[in-house]
């Protein structure tokens, strides 16, 4: 496999995934016909979130819905976002090391600082790895089967030990759990396939939030380094909001902020709306869906705050449970006010997204793209 380490010397790749691979904590414990049991009933689960996400969101097609669909344990988890890791941020390490320059001090010093990077990134892989449940890859590099672009782009993971692991720590019924996870997946599938440009234009926007990046190499390498050690417990959690700790707050210029604003709107947006799907359909699939809902909100708001810390310190995003709640509220507001279909213009082109300070304001943004053309 190629690394862009080996071209750069800014990430060591594929030091991060052996290191995320190493520290991986060790899922539940299952027997191997448990495990496939959890696998089929994914894939089903999977198949049938398709039909209800679609009947409810009045969204996409069936033949729109031909991205893979991924169940992987931990380490799977691991290879499939530095894959998409490597294509997103590419052209930001390429300029990295251009702004470093050649020379001999410099190769042995970005060949050192890219190992150092690779096993600290591989720490903070090595956690995340462990609470994600699921995931619509968005990024996920080009191959013959999934040319860059083809319907979304992207691919639907479900790591399943994790999903074994949260079911049994929330006690909760399991083939419930199951279905309710991959709803809100699949609803992240469907905006991203039945929206050809939402991918593009996601990608457009974080290309030209990293195109404006510019500060010391090692400064950007420092930053991911204290997010490693943030989780492995080398920072107290009380320094969380210490000030010039975050990426973006030291590289922010006006157009930056302009498009992080931007950013955090539509990511707002999907989060929001995923939410509200699943509790839409839920009700009707899942019969212990208010049980699960109440111990998963409990656990969310319990335990996210050491990931946000990490999350927020590397790239400078808005706490994510924010967008969650944010988002949900603004999509509930709007259906409740315009119907599906209203909502559903959002949809239409980048100019019907919501800006950040409509996500706080639906009635806003319900007056721009809903107000009658003047005579």
């Amino acid at each position: 496999m190629t690394s862009i380490g080996a071209n750069s010397g800014m990430v060591d790749w594929n030091l991060a995934v052996a290191t995320a691979t190493r520290l991986v904590r060790p899922g539940p414990e299952v027997s191997r016909d448990e495990a496939r049991a959890v696998v089929a009933e994914l894939r089903r689960h999977a198949k049938s979130s398709e039909e209800h996400v679609r009947g409810f969101t009045r969204m996409g097609t069936e033949e729109t819905h031909d991205t893979p669909l991924l169940v992987v344990d931990r380490p799977g988890w691991v290879r499939a976002n530095v894959a998409g890791f490597r294509e997103l941020l590419k052209p930001l390490l390429e300029k990295m090391q251009e702004r470093r320059g050649g020379g001999a001090g410099n190769a042995v010093l970005g060949a050192v600082g890219g190992k150092v990077t690779g096993v600290e990134l591989g720490m903070l892989l090595s956690f995340l790895s462990s609470r994600v449940l699921g995931q619509y890859e968005t990024f996920a590099p080009a191959t013959r089967e999934l040319p860059a672009g083809a319907n979304g782009g992207g691919r639907l993971l479900l790591v399943a030990p994790n999903i074994v692991h949260v079911e049994r720590e929330l006690d909760v019924e399991p083939h419930d759990f199951r279905l309710w996870v991959t709803l809100h997946e699949e609803t992240h599938r469907t905006q991203f396939t039945a929206v050809p440009w939402l991918r593009d234009h996601l990608e457009g926007e974080i290309q030209s939030f990293l195109a404006e990046t510019d500060v010391d190499p090692m400064t950007v390498l420092e930053r991911v380094r204290e997010a490693a050690q943030s989780l492995a417990g080398g920072r107290p959690e009380a320094e969380e909001d210490d000030g010039g700790r975050s990426l973006v707050e030291l590289v922010q210029t006006p157009a930056q902020r302009e498009v992080l604003g931007r950013l955090t709107a539509v990511m707002s947006l999907l989060e929001g709306h995923a939410d509200f799907v699943m509790d839409g359909v839920g009700p009707a699939v899942v019969p212990s869906v208010g049980e699960i809902r109440e111990k998963f909100q409990q656990r969310r708001a319990k335990g996210a705050s050491r990931l946000d810390m990490a999350l927020r310190k590397l790239l400078g995003l808005d706490a994510k449970l924010r967008q969650y709640r944010d988002g949900e509220r603004f999509v509930r507001a709007v259906v409740e006010e315009c119907g599906m279909d209203g909502f559903n213009r959002v949809w239409t082109s980048p100019n019907t997204l919501p800006t950040k300070s409509e996500i706080a304001k639906p009635a806003d943004w319900i007056a721009r793209v809903h107000r009658k053309p003047e005579a």
